[in-house]
Formats: C-alpha cells, sequence, structure tokens
C-alpha cells in the first residue's frame, strides 16, 4: 500500500503559541467523543499546553509520549510530542523567539507522515509577521510546505489552497495577491494547472470518481461575451477546453454571483476560482466555523483551520474548535481514501 494508512494518528503542529491553537487544541481533545475527533497527537512544548490548560480551568491530562504510541494514549490523555525547546509566549503576547519552534513542529509533522508514523499533518495558525521577524524565510505555511514536499519528492510541487466546508469547496487560482494585479497574472496555463491538481485529488483523496468542476469568470457576468472584459473569452475560456480534453469534467466560464446558491451547488463538486475572495468569501459565509483549509497537490496530507490566531480571544476561553475540528476528521477520512486507492 503506497499511500498513509488509515489507523495512524494526524501529526497536529502547536502554531503560534500566543494564538488560539492550543486552546482549540484543548477543546478538540475534550470534545473528542461529541465531536467523534480522530486520534491525533500535538508537537508542542508540554509546558506551554499545560500553562493554558491551567489558565482555562481544564482539567485534561497531557501525556509526552511518541507518534507510534499515541493512539493507544489518545483515549484517556492528549498525547504530546514534545518539541526540542520550551515557547516563552504567553496568550496574545507573541514572542519571536518562538518561531523556531512553529518552524521545528511543521517539519517534524511532515517527516512523521513520510516515515509512516502519521497518516497526515493538521496545522494549528501561525501568525506570518511573528515567524519572519524570528527568521522564518517564507510568507507563510503553503509556501514552506511546498518547499518540504518538493525535497520529498525531488521535484517542484505547486501547492494549491483548497477551502472545504459540508456544503461548497472551492479553489483560488490566484491567491495572495493584490486585486489590481490579478489580470495581469492570470493565465491559461496556471488555470489548467491548478484545475488537473484539483481533479487528480478530488479523484484521490476525496473519493470522487469523475469530479465536476465549476470555473467561474473572471468579471462580471463571465465578460459578457466580451463587454465587460476580454478575459473570461481569451483565458478562462480556452483553459476550460485545454481541461476538457484532458478528460476533466470542467464547465463555464460563470457568472460567480450565481455560482453559489443551493441550488447551482448541486451542480458541481468543487469551484475553481479566479481569485482569493472570489472563492474564500462564500466557503466562509457558508461555513465559518467547520470550514478547513485543504492544501492539494502535496506528496502528504494536509489540513488547518480557516482561521488565523486570534490573539485577542486566546487565554479566555471563546475560542471555537469547530475549524479545527474539521479539520482533524477531514484529515483522516483523507488518508483513508487515500489509502483505499
Amino acid at each position: 500500500m503506497s499511500g498513509p494508512l488509515p489507523d495512524l494518528p494526524v501529526a497536529l503542529t502547536m502554531g503560534e503559541p500566543a494564538g488560539i491553537g492550543l486552546d482549540i487544541t484543548l477543546a478538540a481533545w475534550r470534545g473528542r467523543g461529541a465531536f467523534s475527533v480522530p486520534p491525533f497527537y500535538l508537537l508542542a512544548d508540554p509546558d506551554a499546553l499545560r500553562r493554558r490548560a491551567d489558565l482555562l480551568g481544564l482539567a485534561v491530562p497531557i501525556e509526552v509520549t511518541s507518534p507510534e504510541r499515541a493512539v493507544s494514549v489518545f483515549d484517556d490523555a492528549l498525547p504530546v510530542v514534545a518539541l526540542s525547546a520550551s515557547a516563552s509566549a504567553g496568550p496574545g503576547a507573541p514572542d519571536k523567539t518562538s518561531a523556531p519552534l512553529v518552524e521545528e513542529a511543521i517539519v517534524r509533522a511532515v517527516a512523521d507522515v513520510r516515515e509512516r508514523r502519521a497518516a497526515a499533518v493538521a496545522t494549528n495558525p501561525i501568525n506570518k509577521a511573528v515567524m519572519m521577524e524570528g527568521g522564518f524565510a517564507f510568507p507563510g505555511h503553503t509556501d514552506f510546505l511546498g518547499q518540504l514536499a518538493a525535497a520529498w519528492s525531488g521535484s517542484t510541487v505547486k501547492p494549491v489552497m483548497m477551502l472545504a466546508g459540508p456544503e461548497l469547496r472551492t479553489v483560488p487560482v490566484t491567491v495572495h495577491i493584490p486585486l489590481r494585479e490579478v489580470p495581469e497574472r492570470l493565465s491559461s496555463e496556471l488555470i489548467v494547472e491548478t484545475g488537473r491538481i484539483l481533479d487528480h485529488d478530488l479523484r484521490q483523496r476525496f473519493g470522487l470518481s469523475r469530479p465536476r468542476i465549476a470555473v467561474t469568470g473572471l468579471n462580471p457576468h463571465a465578460g459578457e461575451e466580451g463587454r465587460l472584459g476580454h478575459e473570461d473569452g481569451d483565458v478562462v475560456k480556452p483553459a476550460i477546453e485545454a481541461l476538457c480534453a484532458d478528460g476533466i469534467d470542467a464547465t463555464g466560464p460563470h457568472p460567480a454571483d450565481t455560482l453559489f446558491h443551493a441550488s447551482a451547488r448541486k451542480s458541481y463538486d468543487a469551484a475553481l476560482c479566479m481569485y482569493h475572495d472570489q472563492a474564500l468569501i462564500p466557503a466562509k459565509t457558508l461555513a465559518f466555523d467547520q470550514a478547513v483549509n485543504v492544501t492539494l497537490g502535496l506528496p502528504f496530507i494536509r489540513t488547518s483551520p480557516d482561521h488565523g490566531t486570534a490573539f485577542a480571544r486566546a487565554g479566555t476561553g471563546t475560542a471555537n474548535p469547530g475549524s479545527l475540528v474539521a479539520a482533524l476528521k477531514l484529515a483522516a477520512e483523507m488518508a483513508t481514501v487515500e489509502a483505499s486507492r
């Protein structure tokens, strides 16, 4: 069997220790029965986790263990695989000295999947500014995971962001760039490359035998036959034709303003969108506390909550663990599907 094994735990990273990652991890473990949370272990500083549990008034047993023992420990204690140093940052008070520990957790989680100690990677939120101040050389999680994936596979890897919720999956073709740059950066080749990765992972990790992909237009009304912009006819339409020539069930370009209501969503399995907000606004509107950030195109499964570090909520007991619970469950489900292929 070449894929990850579904009976292995999910490797969950600590994320930014000054944020809500520790809070929602504790809450997810406490709700493991009610929410059917799959076995996971946390790569973290155990003392930082204990301090957060004490602050929140949570009597959570914490056991420092190994990935190999995490499943057997999980019912009775929150399994923690200790990092190499202590995290000094308190809730809501980020400290750049945490950056190496946050990076270490990500590296070790990926290594655990590669060496078959874990089925998938789930990541708690990080703060890009804090990480970069501490010497992190990447603009965010996804870029760093792409480098780790390239080292794993020995070839160039293109990570693709998906927001996945109970009612909608969306993928932006262009992501964290200014809106004014989207028309210049958008190309038929980029749409085709992203669409191929989306189709592949929907088949291999979501179990869809013939995924239906709805492709949005860039402009209002998908350009209205050129009267509202030429990109839909000159860039998006040729990309859809190329995807169809590959045997991919891609349709469009569809006007984005009519693609996300309940009836329209029944006609496709994922929407391939042209820019960040076009994809993320409908996904987060429909399922803000349940949507999951999934990175497609990697040789390993990676999921994450769809929110940030929320420093103001850290240590207050008000953080909602719903998106992390969904991320853990989806990671385990994807691992099971991939292992069965």
